[in-house]
């Protein structure tokens, strides 16, 4: 059946929601972007989506021939057959043997004879939805700017009673010389904007906005989005805002009393923790602790790999005594891969908020903070994006747990370019000291936003035997500076064990 609200779908679900419910049917709308951005994609699947729905559509072809369409179309596993398609490719078509007599200048004749054929397949096939693929053929036989105006207005003017939703497809060839053509958004209800971004290393990334929509409260700003067979996957910009519920709060426990008893308890439900440490401490470890732990209770959980193969990080967490193949058989643990290469951030956002919403995760680990920050190489935005999504797993009350390695071994370390610790609402330090001829290792709390925490600086022993938390290392001094002075009498270290 024919859509009968005041909303048109542009075929895509999540447009659809940046669009809060899709188009204002009726309306003339543009898309806009360069060649390759994937406006023809969206245009296809917005008539595709109104021919399921049992409504006349129409694409107007005015560079691209039938042929090549259909062949963009297959490429998608797209079915046009339902569409009517009307082919408009050369001038020649539209003039007939007759051109070359005419007393007006060609462009004009071009112009308008075009035009007069546009509106009378539109007058016999009446469609609900039409495409204009694109405006630069309209823009290149107007010449001149008014004109090509002036006849774009009169399309909005012709189509206005008829009661289509119009999308006109422009690849900005106007900017090329500098110039944008302002007058044309102003003429629109509404202007949806896609770009294509070639970074220095990896996959092209894909943004889109909508710079304008009369009317309607969209969701305004970037939103990423991929080009996939079946149309576009796009990931609306994640609002934590929009998805507060009331706080939890209730601490999680790690199954191991002397690791809880740092934090009074463990860390809370709906807060974040920040393991931070240089390379080799355990960090990764410590943190799988909590999800053998929140698995163990019939809590879902996900990590997200973005350093370390999952099979490398399988057999070394059985190893230390943690043995997560289970919790994958029952599909309590999802391990996920990401190449940083290969993935915007938004997609990042948009896959937690499914994890979230559709598989009830309650723990999430992202391992690490390095590979994060090369999937966005801009500081800031990565700041933001990192607080954006900790606050909107926070008021989910999800338990989150950021792994970030530290530069360096012993002595002055860094966090190099990115410090996120006043993000995070606990951090965990682990540091390596020398000690007897070899390298040790002790954890800490340096800050606890959810309540108290214990202050002392306690031995980590990660072995065969699991995790250990030791005594408070009180004889020694100078621990974090990582060549600490000792001055008890007796060996307060902890040795190796095996697990029984």
């Amino acid at each position: 059946m024919r859509q009968t609200s005041d909303r048109t779908s542009s075929g895509n679900a999540e447009l659809d929601h940046i669009l809060n419910g899709g188009l204002p049917t009726g309306r003339l709308y543009l898309v806009e972007g360069a060649p390759g951005s994937g406006k023809t994609t969206l245009a296809m699947r917005f008539l595709i989506d109104g021919a399921e729905r049992g409504e006349r559509c129409l694409y107007v072809t005015l560079s691209e021939t039938r042929e090549e369409l259909l062949a963009v179309a297959a490429s998608h596993g797209f079915d046009l057959s339902a569409i009517d398609i009307f082919e408009l490719s050369s001038a020649e078509a539209v003039l007939g043997e007759g051109r070359e007599q005419s007393i007006l200048h060609s462009f004009e004749v071009e112009l308008g004879g075009m035009i007069q054929l546009i509106q009378d397949e539109v007058e016999r096939v009446r469609p609900h939805r039409v495409v204009f693929d694109s405006l630069s053929e309209m823009r290149l036989l107007a010449q001149d700017a008014l004109r090509y105006r002036r006849q774009v207005l009169l399309l909005k003017q012709f189509f206005a009673p008829r009661g289509a939703t119009v999308i006109l497809i422009d690849d900005l060839t106007a900017e090329e010389s500098g110039r944008r053509d302002t007058h044309l958004h102003s003429l629109c209800h509404g202007v949806l904007t896609l770009e294509r971004v070639t970074l220095d290393f990896g996959a092209a990334r894909r943004r889109l906005q909508v710079q304008k929509l009369r009317g309607v409260d969209f969701v305004a700003g970037y939103h990423d989005f991929t080009i996939r067979r079946g149309g576009l996957a796009v990931f609306p910009r994640l609002i934590a805002a929009r998805h507060h519920l009331p706080f939890l709060g209730d601490p999680m426990e790690s199954g191991i009393a002397e690791l809880d008893a740092l934090l009074y308890g463990g860390p809370l439900r709906g807060t974040s923790t920040l393991i931070t440490g240089p390379a080799g401490t355990g960090k990764t470890t410590l943190a799988l602790q909590y999800v053998d732990a929140a698995c163990r209770r019939g809590e879902p959980a996900t990590i997200y790999e973005f350093d370390e193969r999952i099979g490398t990080m399988m057999v070394r967490a059985k190893a230390m005594g943690l043995d997560l193949q289970p919790h994958l058989d029952t599909g309590l643990l999802h391990v996920i891969q990401i190449d940083p290469a290969e993935i915007s951030p938004g997609e990042f956002a948009f896959g937690v908020q499914r994890e979230v919403e559709e598989r009830g995760c309650r723990l999430l680990v992202i391992d690490s903070l390095n590979g994060y920050l090369a999937a966005m190489p801009q500081e800031q935005q990565l700041i933001l994006q990192i607080h954006e999504l900790l606050s909107y797993l926070n008021q989910k009350g999800v338990g989150t747990f950021l792994i970030n390695p530290q530069h360096g071994l012993v002595g002055t370390m860094s966090t190099g370019t990115l410090n996120i610790s006043y993000v995070a609402d606990t951090v965990i330090l682990i540091r390596f000291f020398e000690a007897e001829g070899r390298f040790r290792k002790a954890i800490s709390v340096l800050k606890n936003r959810s309540g108290p925490h214990e202050e002392a600086i306690r031995e980590l022993r990660i072995d065969a035997g699991g995790i250990r938390v030791g005594e408070p290392l009180v004889q020694f001094r100078g621990i974090l500076t990582g060549t600490p002075e000792y001055s008890g009498e007796v060996g307060p270290l902890m040795e190796e064990r095996t697990r029984a």
